[in-house]
């Protein structure tokens, strides 16, 4: 499986880390190793100073699929659920200074937590669905998928047409404004809009 992530895919984000809208979806990959299941526990390297958080709403494609139609991609995911794409934020401003890849800066070891999934039927409209998250207790992102600069489907679509998606293929949507530092001893707690989805300690 592959972790697909798409990066500033809501405006207020791009706007607080003084970032350019691009008029196609950024799309960067994460190893499978990035993957943290079950709320486990993150573990901070010591590569790194300074990961940010960065919560999302992943989307699990349910059956393989290459150019497909923005107005088919709807029959390509049925499940939804909540991720964090940590990110090495001294690692990747170091290397866009330098003009080179940041694949490190996402892709390290435990950098995306990623919830249970639960059926997108259980709400009405994915392009209007609230989502959040807390660091010990305090609200510090909120969200809502009605304000993505590149819908669920236009995404599916666009990256179909260079990359086949497959069962199981994980992509991170994007993530609202609020962005900032983890640290030791904080505990992390996802909502997907009431329901708390997932929960990870930073150890």
């Amino acid at each position: 499986m592959k972790i697909i992530g798409i990066g500033r895919n809501y405006i207020e984000h791009v706007k607080e880390l003084n970032n350019a809208i691009t008029s196609a979806p950024i799309i960067f990959l994460k190893p499978d190793t990035a993957l943290l299941k079950n709320n486990e526990a993150f573990y901070f390297p010591t590569f790194t100073k300074d990961i940010h958080h960065e919560i999302e709403l992943v989307v699990k494609i349910s059956k393989e699929g290459k150019n497909i139609q923005e107005k088919f991609a709807h029959k390509y995911y049925d499940e939804i659920g909540l991720g964090i794409d940590f990110t090495a934020r001294d690692l990747q401003q170091q290397a866009k200074d330098e003009g080179l890849p940041w694949t490190l800066a996402k892709g390290f070891n435990g950098s995306a937590p990623v919830s249970e999934f639960v059926p997108k039927s259980d709400y009405p409209d994915v392009q209007n669905i609230s989502f959040s998250l807390t660091i010990n207790g305090e609200i510090r992102q909120t969200g809502t998928t009605a304000d993505m600069v590149f819908t669920i489907d236009y995404i599916i679509a666009y990256i179909s047409q260079f990359i086949t998606l497959k069962k199981g293929d994980l992509i991170y949507t994007g993530t609202p404004k609020g962005v900032g530092s983890i640290a030791i001893g904080d505990t992390l707690e996802g909502f997907l809009e009431n329901k708390k989805m997932l929960t990870c300690e930073i150890r």
